[in-house]
């Protein structure tokens, strides 16, 4: 069995979890997951069987959509509502939409972050929430994102007895966005401590909720036999690269890994990107520009040897 596998991680398990399910249930151990979620939070999570393996880069690398909540009135340790409150400060008076619109829009294109705490960044070889959990504090570096579209989807909630406000949002973002520190964010730049108190992830690496099954799913569709209707093909996974169609001359050399010249592949130009190699409507092969030998491409991941 191979292919990519649209799957709905529900809460309360971690990614490792529904990596750990899914080997018992489809029988075989070559499984992966392409960009971790939360125990908290549910969604999309992109997943390769087989030879998909070979694209889980791929995939981790693409852009995602979250669905969530950000909550104005207090911040927490790991910046979500699952953590220990460390600071409050009551709204107590309405904040404009218009207002939290235009603090939103600031943050589109490519930001600054400083990863939360309790995140699986790694400082000096071990990861920061093991740093967290120790009570032990060590320098965060800060790491760019992208964000592409952060816009408020509904009216605000203003609860005046809490000295809480909150709103839902949906973002489009690129590979290693902290949504939560994005809600932290937002909610400094309008004065107040601030959490993310839902999220949802709805779409990653081209796969989105309409099509994502849950493991109880899966594991029906196992049994009567129908799960490779549900699978996509490992060409799915590399759809963010141009496409080149080879000949069989071509594909002899491509197998083993030649470096080649760019016209052989039809190219009028050098590609100044990574270019995905299909034979016989089959991708077999990444390849990129070789910066050691002008006007030659070399291969940056072989995908199939034989087809």
């Amino acid at each position: 069995m191979e292919g990519l596998l649209p799957l709905w991680k529900e809460r309360g398990m971690t990614s490792h979890d529904c990596v750990f399910k899914l080997r018992k249930i489809l029988h075989t151990k070559k499984i992966g997951h392409g960009g971790t979620l939360d125990p908290d939070v549910d969604g999309v999570l992109p997943i390769c069987i087989g030879k998909a393996t070979k694209v889980i880069e791929y995939l981790t690398d693409s852009g995602k959509t979250y669905q969530g909540e950000i909550t104005l009135g207090f911040s927490t340790t790991t910046e979500d509502k699952s953590g220990e409150v460390v600071e409050e400060q009551a709204v107590t008076e309405r904040i404009s939409e218009e207002k939290i619109d235009q603090i939103m829009a600031s943050f589109i294109g490519e930001i600054t972050q400083i990863p939360p705490m309790y995140s699986a960044v790694k400082v000096n070889g071990k990861r920061l929430y093991e740093y967290a959990r120790n009570n032990e504090i060590v320098e965060r570096p800060s790491r760019k994102a992208q964000i592409y579209r952060f816009e408020r989807t509904s009216e605000l909630n203003w609860d005046q007895e809490k000295g809480l406000l909150s709103w839902r949002f949906e973002v489009d973002c690129g590979k290693g966005t902290y949504v939560r520190t994005l809600a932290v964010d937002t909610g400094k730049k309008l004065g107040f401590p601030a959490h993310m108190s839902d999220l949802t992830r709805t779409a990653s690496a081209g796969m989105n909720q309409k099509q994502a099954i849950t493991l109880a799913q899966v594991a029906e569709y196992m049994e009567n036999g129908t799960i490779s209707e549900y699978l996509l093909p490992i060409e799915a996974g590399v759809a963010k690269f141009p496409r080149v169609d080879i000949s069989e001359a071509v594909w002899q050399k491509v197998k083993n890994g030649m470096r080649l010249d760019y016209n052989v592949f039809g190219l009028s130009t050098m590609p100044d990107q990574e270019i995905a190699l299909f034979y016989q409507d089959k991708v077999v092969s990444i390849y990129q520009p070789n910066p050691k030998e002008k006007d030659k491409l070399k291969p940056s991941k072989v995908l199939r040897n034989e087809v």
